[in-house]
């Protein structure tokens, strides 16, 4: 089994942190190496292994005719953070997809949204398995208004072989 090394993710966030719209920076080259995420005015907040934020402001694009958060928007939310906390959590080592998504509605989505993503690898690492990544969505009030449960499934990498 190879062993876990750190997460260039969270070496890239790291570096920008501190600097004048870092993390703007950061949330851009993230967005933009997965283009869809570009569709939702998400940005991430802080990133470690195991958890990341990530907020979206209330703009009318995002907005169904209900004047809320479209659930679809919400949808794009959990994974921009699952996919986050997948890279800052899951060791280079291994790579992960998507598999499968829950969700649950669990009130009016209206103002800004923050999304919380968590993960926990097991010890050791398997060569291949399931895990699923929880994200809470909270408006400003601190009300859950939206639950996901992303389940990735995860591989080790093919070691490259010398040419």
């Amino acid at each position: 089994m190879a062993e876990q090394t750190a997460s260039p993710l969270i070496g890239m966030y790291r570096r920008l942190e501190g600097l004048p719209l870092g993390k703007h920076a950061f949330s851009l080259f993230y967005q933009v190496a997965a283009p869809y995420f570009l569709s939702i005015p998400a940005s991430v907040k802080d990133v470690a292994p195991g958890v990341v934020h990530a907020e979206m402001p209330a703009v009318p694009w995002t907005r169904n005719h209900l004047g809320t958060v479209h659930a679809i928007a919400l949808c794009n939310l959990a994974e921009y953070a699952m996919g986050a906390v997948a890279e800052a959590t899951v060791s280079s080592t291994h790579r992960w997809v998507p598999k499968g998504m829950t969700v649950e509605y669990r009130g009016m989505a209206r103002g800004r949204m923050h999304a919380t993503a968590t993960l926990t690898l097991p010890e050791p690492l398997d060569d291949k398995f399931e895990l699923p990544v929880q994200i809470e969505v909270v408006n400003d009030d601190g009300h859950e208004v939206f639950h996901a449960e992303i389940r990735i499934w995860i591989t080790e990498r093919p070691s490259k072989q010398p040419s």
